[in-house]
């Protein structure tokens, strides 16, 4: 089974390495994708899994407010990570995060090699080293990286998970060049 061309290998990243279109208003830092992790990725002949983006399906494209980017990034940010963390924003994270995982085990079943998780340091939700609390970007993880490490961990998949920046390309390339490395 499987025995055709491809890789055999995927990574997961956060959804906005793919599609900046889905950040909250006023934190796009490129007009599509971040080109330089994609081009990497691809170059290195690794299969792409794009995780869903958790605000967008908890909160919308406008994050319930419209006039989200007249605050600051780690304003805004802080206000929506207070809305992922009630009830109803739970429960979607919970859906998102079985999904998420529910691909991990498949494809390890499948004899695949999971090379790990990228995330968007200083997002609210996928944030890996650091997320937005308190009006500051703080060192910590973002709503859904924290819920996705939780059932990882409790399902026994020991997958790396790093954080990177979209305009620290350099920097961003060598932690995913170490993460593969690794591997």
């Amino acid at each position: 089974m499987f025995s055709d061309a491809r890789s055999r290998k995927v990574i997961w990243i956060a959804h906005c390495i793919l599609n900046q279109n889905s950040i909250s208003d006023g934190t796009a830092d490129y007009p599509g994708g971040v080109r330089e992790v994609v081009e990497f990725l691809l170059k290195s002949q690794i299969g792409i899994a794009q995780m869903p983006c958790p605000e967008l399906h908890c909160l919308g494209l406008d994050r319930g407010d419209p006039m989200g980017a007249a605050r600051s990034v780690v304003v805004e940010n802080t206000r929506i990570r207070a809305a992922l963390d009630r009830p109803v924003s739970r429960r979607i994270l919970k859906c998102l995060v079985d999904s998420v995982v529910f691909q991990m085990e498949e494809y390890r079943r499948h004899g695949f090699t999971l090379l790990g998780i990228v995330g968007i340091n200083r997002s609210p939700s996928c944030g890996v080293d650091t997320t937005s609390k308190n009006d500051k970007e703080v060192k910590g993880q973002g709503i859904f990286i924290e819920a996705l490490r939780r059932e990882l961990e409790k399902r026994n998949l020991h997958i790396e998970i790093i954080g990177i920046k979209a305009l620290e390309t350099d920097v961003s390339l060598k932690k995913i060049s170490v993460l593969l490395d690794g591997c």
